[in-house]
């Protein structure tokens, strides 16, 4: 365990890289590894989550290695994976686990996926279900759903029109890669959007989807199967998920300023700014352009005085990643903050609203919470106590969350495992201590 102790910072400023968006780098790989030539990706997040989808895809045949700056996939086309030699370790990566169950569904091999603690206590009947449809065939030790757990898939598998019971980009992708092999079209129904980084890679590498938004706020996604899938050249932007953090940080330290350079900001992921910019931060896009289809930009961030809001349930799918920031974020603002249709966070990496609730208390912050929702009391800009040992559960995202809090509190506050970080934001702590942040291991 690293313990890492958050001193107030007195300002951050500068310009800064964050790492390559996690969501795109998962399916740069997965996708360039059924396509048909060589699929070169710039920016790719060399996180221990991505790391663990690159070494499931060597394990199931494809080429994957790195040559100067970039990462390059030699595919094997659809139907072309083949049997590991032992299971794919996950690690904590529910994002890999739950699309490589939809990859290797389309494919006639049997394969185990395994992962650390915190991921093997996670939720992973929501995929099984549509993918059993489809002709998927699972086995669990313990028959609960969880890893550890065993796919066998099929060459063609049944193509199915599912409407997912609760929006999902991870069960709604794992359908899709799933329908590339089978024979027919697959449709996919959510009842609100959610983050659609599968679609526009497969229409880049030549898929046929069509999309659908209906009147009652559903999206219909539907994919013709079997398409012949050709290798282009992708350029990863930052991850929106990982910018939230230095976002925050700068909108609760005095006096701050930065810029964060080539942000992806798809519209189903900016959640987190139409929250930020409610509470009254002050935050700009410039240099905003498209990319492969996905929007990018730089986000100037200054200190700005917040104000408690209500964030509303439909928000959730657009940013269900930044919760555990936009609390810290809520802690420093004038007003209560509520957060409604968030019962979702309790089946993430750890339980992120009952750690969350912990950690605010533990620093002196007034909050509640019930299954699917949580109110935070603000204590006002430059209020907040601070100081505590928060407990982070393996949990990257309440790491980071609590390293911010600690940088505008009035007391210093330690989280007790700053390893977990290295998932999803390798030198996140460098990163912060340029911009002026004070973090120091314990």
């Amino acid at each position: 365990m690293a313990k890492l102790v958050s001193n107030m910072a007195s300002t951050l400023s500068g310009t800064t890289l964050v790492p390559g968006d996690k969501s795109i780098s998962h399916r740069a790989l997965m996708l360039g590894a059924v396509a048909v030539g060589e699929t070169r990706i710039q920016g790719l997040l060399e996180g221990e989550d991505v790391l663990a989808t690159a070494a499931a895809m060597r394990a199931m045949g494809v080429d994957v290695k790195k040559m100067d700056n970039q990462w390059i996939v030699n595919g094997v086309g659809l139907g072309g994976l083949t049997q590991p030699d032992g299971p794919l370790d996950m690690g904590n990566s529910g994002t890999a686990a739950r699309l490589l169950m939809g990859l290797i569904a389309g494919h006639e091999i049997s394969v185990t996926l395994i992962g650390d603690k915190s991921l093997s206590s996670r939720p992973m009947k929501r995929v099984m279900e549509p993918l059993e449809q489809m002709g998927a065939v699972f086995e669990s030790e313990n028959h609960n759903a969880q890893l550890p757990l065993t796919i066998r898939g099929r060459a063609q598998p049944i193509p199915i029109s599912y409407d997912l019971p609760v929006a999902s980009a991870q069960v709604k992708s794992a359908i899709i890669l799933a329908g590339l092999s089978a024979s027919g079209i697959t449709t996919v129904v959510e009842p609100h959007p959610t983050r659609d980084h599968t679609e526009k890679m497969l229409t880049a590498l030549g898929a046929e989807i069509k999309i659908c938004n209906r009147a009652d706020g559903a999206r219909e996604i539907s994919l013709n199967g079997q398409p012949e899938l050709s290798a282009i050249e992708i350029t990863v932007p930052g991850d929106i998920s990982s910018a939230a953090f230095p976002m925050v940080a700068a909108l609760v330290v005095a006096g701050s300023q930065i810029t964060l350079k080539n942000i992806g900001l798809n519209p189903l992921r900016t959640g987190i700014i139409d929250s930020l910019k409610e509470m009254g931060a002050n935050i700009k896009i410039i240099n905003h352009h498209v990319h492969a289809g996905e929007e990018v930009g730089d986000i100037v961030v200054r200190q700005s005085p917040l104000k408690g809001i209500v964030v509303p349930s439909s928000r959730a799918p657009s940013m269900i990643d930044e919760y555990p920031v936009l609390a810290v974020g809520a802690a420093f603002a004038t007003g209560t903050t509520r957060f409604e249709g968030v019962g979702e966070l309790r089946v993430k990496e750890s339980d992120r609203l009952a750690a969350v609730e912990a950690g605010l208390k533990a620093a002196g912050v007034v909050v509640r919470s019930g299954s699917d929702w949580m109110e935070i009391d603000g204590c006002g800009d430059g209020f907040v106590p601070g100081q505590g040992l928060v407990e982070t559960h393996l949990d990257h995202r309440i790491a980071m969350a609590f390293l911010v809090l600690g940088m505008g509190a009035k007391n210093p506050v330690s989280i007790d495992d700053g390893a977990p970080i290295e998932t999803s934001f390798p030198g996140f702590v460098e990163l912060m201590n340029g911009l002026g942040a004070n973090i120091k291991a314990l």
